[in-house]
């Protein structure tokens, strides 16, 4: 079973997010509403797996987080946000995104495809409506 950590500043969509991921076969090893709490999760936990909101609590960026993981190897990211113009200019660290406000299939689809781009390197179709590969399948991480 994955682990999937969930790192959004709003706890309505986090709880939901969570409890369906949760239906879907994910073990769901916390949420965390700051880049500090999703750091914090991350070290303690070692998910396989992230969505992380772009806006967190208390100004915090959720770019910030990946970085700061570094140490546990590879996380399959994924950003659920309603600004993905900012991930794609910045060149956010990550595998894909999915614009808010998504379906909760759209999310389970999405974190397929970027379990698959982590297992293999490449992505299959059919994408969500909003999603986006951040870079190309395979690429190294920035």
């Amino acid at each position: 079973m994955l682990k999937v950590m969930i790192a959004e500043d709003d706890l309505i969509i986090a709880d939901m997010a969570a409890e369906f991921l949760s239906t879907c076969g994910y073990e769901v090893c916390g949420t965390a509403r700051t880049v500090e709490a999703a750091v914090a999760l991350g070290l303690a936990r070692r998910p396989d797996l992230a969505v992380i909101d772009l806006r967190l609590a208390d100004g915090d960026l959720g770019t910030e987080i990946l970085p700061r993981l570094a140490s546990l190897g590879r996380i399959g990211t994924l950003y659920a946000t309603g600004n993905m113009a900012h991930l794609l200019a910045i060149g956010a660290p990550g595998d894909a995104c999915v614009c808010k406000p998504y379906s909760f299939p759209d999310l389970r689809r999405s974190l397929e495809i970027v379990v698959e781009i982590v297992a293999t390197g490449h992505a299959s179709p059919p994408f969500p409506r909003g999603f986006r590969i951040l870079r190309p399948p395979g690429a190294p991480r920035g």
